[in-house]
Formats: structure tokens, sequence, C-alpha cells
């Protein structure tokens, strides 16, 4: 278990985890033997009820609810647009403003089931704000908070403006990033192959907030980035900086 999760916060309604990437919410609709969260939880608590997704490459917190009641109070709040989500994200290229509104309605592509796209005539709203924390000289580190809660929302946001996710192998141009790429003189060991900094999207899931039904309080719970998000960051500061 603890490979695919670390518990961030838990009660008798809810279960809060810090979700490590490369492993799916929910069972696979192909394939139900792949591992995936829902399954795993339910192997310790015997039923856990889905409140919300994150993609399989994802990292971050996400909420699980352990009851009924947990379950319906907590959707009603993400239905209504209550529960406020921050993500970390990496982006190529260099965005300019320091603060900005993303409103690009989205629609499932039938041409790729994999992928969503934008679609001005029967797309739903979709609008996600951010904030960045950090320019590099081809990369920006970001704050964005997804107003709603559409499927691959902030990758396809960005990667239609212009500033791809690093490492999204489904909007960006590669799926793996090479310290390579931005150290100059890189010398390669002979007879290896290099490993990538980061092989999944650059996406974290990194603060949420919510009202607890039983304690009657808003309350907030963030979890770290795994390691390859950290040292992605870290090489774009020793490497790539102004």
């Amino acid at each position: 278990m603890k490979e695919y999760f670390s518990i961030i916060y838990e009660d008798n309604d809810l279960l809060i985890i810090n979700k490590n990437p490369n492993i799916l919410t929910i069972p696979d609709r192909y394939n139900i033997f792949i591992p995936n969260l829902q399954q795993i939880l339910e192997l310790k608590y015997k039923k856990i009820f889905v409140v919300h997704r994150l993609d399989k490459e994802t990292s971050g917190a996400i909420i699980f609810a352990k009851n009924e009641l947990a379950h319906k109070e907590l959707t009603k709040q993400f239905f209504n647009r209550e529960v406020k989500k921050t993500y970390f994200l990496v982006t190529h290229g260099v965005v300019p403003l320091d603060e900005g509104k993303i409103d690009l309605p989205i629609k499932e592509n039938s041409n790729n089931p994999q992928k969503v796209r934008i679609d001005f005539k029967e797309g739903k709203p979709s609008i996600t704000e951010y904030k960045v924390l950090e320019r590099f000289k081809n990369f920006t580190f970001i704050e964005a908070k997804p107003i709603t809660g559409r499927r691959h929302q902030i990758r396809i946001h960005f990667s239609t403006i212009g500033y791809p996710l690093v490492a999204d192998k489904l909007y960006s141009r590669k799926d793996k990033f090479f310290l390579s790429e931005i150290k100059k003189n890189y010398k390669f060991k002979k007879n290896k192959k290099e490993k990538p900094i980061i092989e999944r999207t650059s996406l974290h899931s990194y603060k949420i907030e919510f009202y607890h039904f039983r304690k009657n309080q808003i309350l907030t719970f963030t979890a770290e980035p795994p390691k390859d998000f950290d040292l992605l960051v870290k090489y774009l500061r020793l490497y790539n900086s102004f």
C-alpha cells in the first residue's frame, strides 16, 4: 500500500491521501486488474466511496468517503463548486502574466477518447485561475485553481494557450524530460542510457479545502510533491534560471 499513497488525514467519515503518480483512482474500464486506489483501499476499509478523481499520472491530495452520508455531503460540495483545489504544474514556455484566468469550454474528443478538446459550440463551461510562482528561461512553475472540474481541464487549458505541461504525453511535445535538455555540456555515462527526471505529466494536487459536515468547519490539507516533481523544479532552478 505504501508504494501507492500515504495518508494525510483520516476519521470515521473520510480519508485524505497523497496519491503517488501512475496509479489509477478507479478501476480501468477495459482491464480491472490494473492497480487502482479504490480496490487497494477496499482491501482495508471494505467499502470506499469515490468522491472525485485524479488522472493516473497526477499526484497529490485526493478525498475518499468512508460512508454514504459523507459521500453525499462531499459530492454535493463538489457539484456546487464549493471545494477549493490548488495544483502545482510546470509548463513549457514562459507565461507572461503573473496571474490570469483561462475560460475555454471543454468537450470530450470523439476522435480520441483518451483526450478532450476545446469546443466553443458544444463544450461545457470550464475555468482555470492561475498564478505564476517562478519563471525560468524556457519553463514556468505555476499554481492553478480549477473553478470547474472537467477531465484534463488544466492540461488542455494550458496546452491551448500555448504552454503545455512538461512531459504530458497527450497534450505536450514530449512524454519525458531529461536533464541533458537544460544542462550545458551534460556528460553521458558510457554505455548507459540517460534516465528522465520526470516521465509523467508534471501536475500535482497540492491543496484541497472543503467543509467537514461533522466537524462543522472548513478544513484545509496539503500534499507535498513527490520526488520527480521536486527534482524537476530543482534542476530548472539550477540550470535554466535567468
